[in-house]
C-alpha cells in the first residue's frame, strides 16, 4: 500500500513543499527513511512507532519505506513526525487516504502521541497559502502563529489520535483564528523614555535624525556618559511596524526558534544587543544547516554593538554586506540561502582603552600609540558605512540634578513619523521607505545642493579627506534633517549639521 502526505520544510526563511511518501511492503519488519534525512529525521521512526502504539493504533508488521521528496534537498528537524505517522495510518487503511489530499501537515510527536511545536511554522503557512492547500494542520502551540496568514484554514491539533479522528470524520479539529486587534499592541509603552536620560540633547538630536532616516549611528564617549541608555531607548522613537514588516520579523524569529510559544506576531521592532564575544556565525548567520544570525534577528529593528572595538576584527568585517545590501547570503556545500538583514546599526565605544581621552574631568592614562591601536580595531571601511558619528561627553552635574527633562519619546516619535511620511511620499514608488535606503541615482535626484552647498561640501571633502561613500551619506543625512524641518530643499544649515556628524573623520584628518 502507498500513501502520500503533503508537509513543508524551511530553507533560509522561506518554506517549500515536501511530499512524504509511505510504502508498506511485504517482508521482514523494518522502517527506513530516505530523501536526505538528517539525524533528527532518521530518529523519527522511534517517535512515530511509540506514538502510534500509545495512541491506540497498531504498528504495521511490514517493510516500511518513507521517502521525503524532493530527494536532493537535505531535510532536518522533527516536523515530519506527524505526516509520517498519518502516512503509515493511511497506507494501512486506518484513515482514508483521500482525506489527506490538499492538506498540509507538520508537527513533532511525543512518545505518548502528543504534538509538540516546531520551528518555522509561519513561513510554512505562507507557502501553504501560496500552494492553495485547503488547510494546514499544526500543533496547537503553533496555531496562532500560522493563523496570521490570510486565506488559509489552520487546524490546531493537540494529539495524533485527534488528527486521525478528524480524518475519519469522528470529530473536527478546532480552527485557529487570527486576532483582529493583533497590531494594536503597537501603541503600548516600552517602559523606557528618552527623557529619562539627563543632558546629551545633541545626542538625542542625532538619534532623532537616525530614526527619521533609518541611518546607522556610532556614539563615542567615556564610561558612564549614557551611551547604552540612549541606545536602548532608540526603539521608543522609531515608527511602528507595518503588518508586512511584522510578518517578516516574525518569520525570522520563527525559523530561528526564538518566537515565544503560542505567540502570533511580533509587533515591536527588534532590539538585539549581542555580547562582544559573539562569533561571526552567531552575528551573520550560518552553520552546517544555515540559521539566521543576530543581524537577521534585528531585521526592521536595531542592532546594538556596545564596546565596538572589543568585537573581533573578522566579526565586524562581516557586517559590510548586510549594511550595504540589507540581506545576508550564506553559502554552504548543501545550499545557498539568503536571510533578510535590513537593520539600523547603533554602536558605542570609548575613545581610548581607559575611556577618558579628551575628558576635561578625568586624565587619560593611555599612550598615544595605545589610543591609535584601540581606534584602529574598527576599520575605515566599516566606519565609512556608519552615517552619524557622535561624541557623547560626560554629563555635567547641573544636567544630572536638573528637574526639567528633555522632550519625551512620544514627542520625538511624532517628529520622526512626520519626516518618514515625507520620505514615503517620495520613495514608495521605488519600494523604499526611508532616506538611508536610497541608491546613488535617487540620492542625486532627491538631494540637490545649491552652488553654495556644493562649495561647502567640496571644502569638507578636501579638509577631512572623505570618501565617495561618505559623500553620499552626508547628502542622505542632509535630506533627513531637511525632512525633519519640513523643508523642500537642502539648505546650508542642514548640510553643515550633516557634516558635523563625521566626528571620527575630523579626528583622523
Amino acid at each position: 500500500m502507498l500513501a502520500q502526505v503533503t508537509s513543508l520544510a524551511v530553507l533560509g526563511v522561506n518554506a517549500y513543499a515536501v511530499q512524504v511518501e509511505v510504502d508498506l511492503a511485504p517482508g521482514l519488519p523494518s522502517f527506513n527513511t530516505v530523501g536526505l534525512p538528517d539525524g533528527a529525521v532518521r530518529e523519527s521512526k522511534e517517535r512515530v512507532r511509540a506514538a502510534l502504539t500509545n495512541s491506540g493504533f497498531f504498528m504495521p508488521v511490514n517493510r516500511i519505506t518513507v521517502n521525503l521528496a524532493p530527494a536532493d534537498v537535505r531535510k532536518e528537524g522533527a516536523a515530519f513526525d506527524l505526516p509520517m505517522a498519518l502516512g503509515i495510518l493511511a497506507a494501512a487503511g486506518a484513515v482514508p487516504a483521500e482525506a489527506l489530499l490538499g492538506l498540509g501537515v507538520v508537527g513533532e510527536l511525543a512518545l505518548d502521541g502528543a504534538l509538540r511545536p516546531v520551528r518555522g511554522v509561519l513561513p510554512m503557512a505562507v507557502e501553504a497559502a501560496r500552494l492553495g492547500l485547503k488547510a494546514l494542520v499544526v500543533p496547537a502551540e503553533n496555531a496562532n502563529e500560522a493563523a496570521v496568514v490570510e486565506g488559509l484554514v489552520v487546524l490546531a491539533a493537540g494529539r495524533l489520535d485527534q488528527v486521525a479522528a478528524h480524518l475519519v470524520g469522528r470529530e473536527d479539529l478546532p480552527q485557529a483564528q487570527a486576532d483582529p486587534g493583533l497590531m494594536q499592541s503597537q501603541g503600548q509603552e516600552y517602559g523606557l523614555d528618552l527623557n529619562e536620560v539627563r543632558g546629551q540633547e545633541h545626542v538625542k538630536r542625532a538619534l532623532t535624525i537616525a530614526a527619521a532616516g533609518g541611518h546607522n549611528v556610532l556614539m563615542v564617549g567615556p564610561p558612564g556618559s549614557g551611551k547604552t541608555m540612549l541606545a536602548r531607548r532608540l526603539p521608543t522613537i522609531l515608527p511602528p511596524l507595518t503588518f508586512a514588516e511584522a510578518v517578516e520579523v516574525t518569520q525570522v524569529a520563527s525559523v530561528a526558534g526564538v518566537l515565544s510559544s503560542g505567540h502570533a506576531l511580533i509587533t515591536e521592532r527588534p532590539f538585539r544587543a549581542p555580547h562582544h564575544t559573539v562569533s561571526d556565525v552567531g552575528l551573520i548567520g550560518g552553520g552546517s544547516v544555515p540559521r539566521p544570525g543576530e543581524v537577521s534577528l534585528a531585521h526592521h529593528g536595531v542592532l546594538f554593538l556596545d564596546e565596538l572595538p572589543e568585537f573581533k576584527r573578522q566579526v565586524l568585517e562581516v557586517l559590510r554586506q548586510p549594511l550595504e545590501a540589507g540581506q545576508v547570503t550564506v553559502t554552504r556545500a548543501a545550499a545557498s540561502v539568503e536571510f533578510p538583514a535590513r537593520f539600523m546599526l547603533v554602536a558605542a565605544m570609548n575613545p581610548c582603552p581607559c575611556g577618558f581621552h579628551g575628558d576635561p574631568q578625568r586624565q587619560c592614562t593611555c599612550a598615544p600609540q595605545a589610543i591609535r591601536t584601540y581606534m584602529g580595531r574598527v576599520s575605515g571601511p566599516l566606519l565609512d558605512r556608519i552615517d552619524l558619528q557622535v561624541e557623547v561627553p560626560a554629563v555635567p552635574f547641573k544636567d544630572l540634578s536638573a528637574e526639567t527633562a528633555g522632550p519625551a519619546s512620544a514627542v520625538l516619535r511624532q517628529e520622526v513619523l512626520d519626516a518618514r511620511g515625507l520620505q514615503q511620499g517620495r520613495l514608495s514608488r521605488y519600494g523604499l521607505f526611508c532616506n538611508a535606503q536610497m541608491n546613488t541615482a535617487l540620492t542625486r535626484r532627491f538631494c540637490p545642493l545649491s552652488p553654495e552647498g556644493l562649495s561647502l561640501l567640496e571644502r569638507a571633502m578636501e579638509r577631512f579627506k572623505l570618501s565617495a561613500r561618505a559623500y553620499g551619506r552626508i547628502l542622505k543625512i542632509s535630506r533627513t534633517i531637511a525632512d525633519l524641518e519640513g523643508a523642500d530643499r537642502i539648505g546650508l544649515a542642514h548640510l553643515s549639521e550633516a557634516i558635523g556628524y563625521r566626528s571620527l573623520d575630523r579626528g583622523m584628518a
